[in-house]
């Protein structure tokens, strides 16, 4: 049995697809691709997919993860291909690997976000970030199926930066956007808690819904305060190719 992982995308409208609706058209995916997937004993036997830490309804991601095993071993660059092509546009194979190690899901230890705030203006963004890096705690509220929950989302994040946008904006109206480094705790720390968290403390309300998107997601590195590739220990660990014959010729 072989296994692969893969790195996939939600962009544009497909951001507001919910995490059944992804595995029920990848599972179709699959099946247009004729992946020979390996499937599960039992009555009801289903495709072997993992899925990992998948980002909440309605933000973006270019960093999203799963892992596949197949009955029969296949270049992961060329089911890449064939998978991207049998896929929505907005939900794209990005990278594929050969899984050569283990704990996929334990690498996936922090998200880096970006939050784009239209109609909050550079200043009253950077100062709200600046009140909530220097609280000791910031608690918010979420609403579960469990009844409302209050818990710290200042701890959990470890880089907050406000950022002004790259051009200027269609008839000058403001815009802030928001980078943060956020650690993978329970219970879960999300954008839109920050987001709270920052109304808390500096009355940061921006008129319209962010719009948020995942960057990258992976291990977090405490001495650098980076994010760094999930999949890059399964590069690291692949073989290396053998020598040509030119490479091995006596001169």
């Amino acid at each position: 049995m072989q296994r692969i992982r893969l790195r996939y995308t939600k962009r544009g409208r497909l951001r507001f697809t919910s995490h059944r609706d992804f595995q029920r058209a990848f599972e179709r995916a699959l099946r247009r691709a004729a992946v020979p997937m390996a499937y599960s004993a039992g009555f009801t036997p289903h495709p072997k997919v993992s899925y990992a830490n998948a980002a909440p309804t309605g933000t973006g991601s270019e960093a999203e993860f799963l892992e596949i095993a197949l009955a029969e071993a296949r270049d992961p660059q060329e089911l890449r291909l064939l998978l991207d092509a049998s896929l929505p546009d907005g939900l794209d194979i990005t990278d594929a690997v050969e899984a050569r190690t283990s704990g996929l899901a334990d690498r996936l230890t922090a998200s880096v976000w970006e939050m784009r705030l239209d109609g909050v203006g550079f200043d009253e963004a950077e100062k709200a970030v600046a009140a909530f890096s220097a609280a000791e705690t910031v608690e918010v509220q979420r609403r579960t199926k469990n009844g409302v929950r209050t818990f710290d989302a200042r701890a959990a994040v470890a880089d907050l930066q406000a950022l002004r946008p790259e051009s200027d904006r269609p008839g000058g109206e403001p815009c802030a956007i928001l980078r943060l480094v956020v650690r993978h705790v329970t219970p879960a720390v999300r954008p839109d808690d920050v987001l709270s968290g920052l109304h808390a403390v500096a009355d940061l309300a921006p008129p319209v819904p962010a719009a948020v998107t995942r960057l990258a997601q992976g291990l977090f590195d405490e001495e650098s305060g980076t994010v760094t590739d999930p999949l890059a220990p399964d590069r690291e660990a692949a073989p290396a190719a053998p020598p040509t014959a030119a490479g091995t010729a006596s001169p």
